[in-house]
């Protein structure tokens, strides 16, 4: 079983959506210094690099990230890759993928060529997903969304419907995903949040995996 880490590094160079906390990262004891041992702080917004959104991120009274349903974050998925020219994933998009069965779906774009630049910052030309394209993931079913960039949702958009469309239903959404070398086709997704029961519980940094049989191996 090969796997693949698709979780973006975290480290003061790492690119968070504009507005966001910007991640610190200091030692706070050192063995170098005479310490017992080495433990490093870490202050970051809990949507920084690849992380989940609970639903009351936009919706409040909702589901916290601390009470998100982990049947959801683990089991077979879809990887769709869409043409690097297209600047949106639109319904045509998800109709054309044959989604007929499949539970979570992670959507491959031109947006994960940004992370070879991120000392670059942040990008506001990213591909997002239509609000109509959302409404059809959820007609379909889908339990869980993945893009490989810090927001399904259009930068300025003035109304945030494809992130509400998602999360009023529970669909769980994952962003900040680095899927550059992931090919199109069947996976199974391991993605774990903090489980964080403070603040506004809105969403949680996660290490993500993706496992794939390789060829000829069985099921076991």
């Amino acid at each position: 079983m090969k796997i693949y880490d698709v979780s973006v590094p975290v480290n003061e160079e790492t690119p968070v959506y504009e507005g966001d906390p910007k991640v610190e990262i200091e030692t706070a004891n050192a063995i170098a210094k005479g310490d017992a041992a080495n433990v490093s702080r870490l202050c970051c917004g809990v949507h920084t690099a690849t992380h989940v959104d609970a639903p009351v991120h936009f919706i409040e009274g909702a589901r916290r990230i601390d009470q998100l349903d982990l049947e959801k974050l683990v089991g077979k998925c879809r990887v769709i890759e869409i043409d690097e020219t297209e600047m949106s994933i639109s319904v045509e998009h998800v109709e054309n993928a044959d989604l007929q069965g499949v539970e979570r779906v992670l959507f491959k774009t031109r947006n994960s060529q940004f992370w070879n630049e991120s000392e670059k910052g942040f990008r506001k030309d990213f591909t997002y997903i239509e609000p109509e394209a959302a409404q059809t993931l959820v007609d379909l079913n889908i339990k869980l969304v993945g893009i490989d960039y810090l927001s399904v949702e259009k930068f300025g958009a003035e109304t945030f419907d494809t992130h509400i469309t998602l999360l009023e239903k529970e669909v769980v959404i994952i962003e900040g995903l680095d899927l550059r070398e992931i090919a199109a086709g069947e996976y199974e997704l391991i993605c774990l949040p903090l489980k964080i029961v403070g603040g506004t519980g809105d969403g949680a940094p996660a290490r993500t995996i993706l496992r794939q049989k390789k060829k000829g191996e069985r099921q076991k």
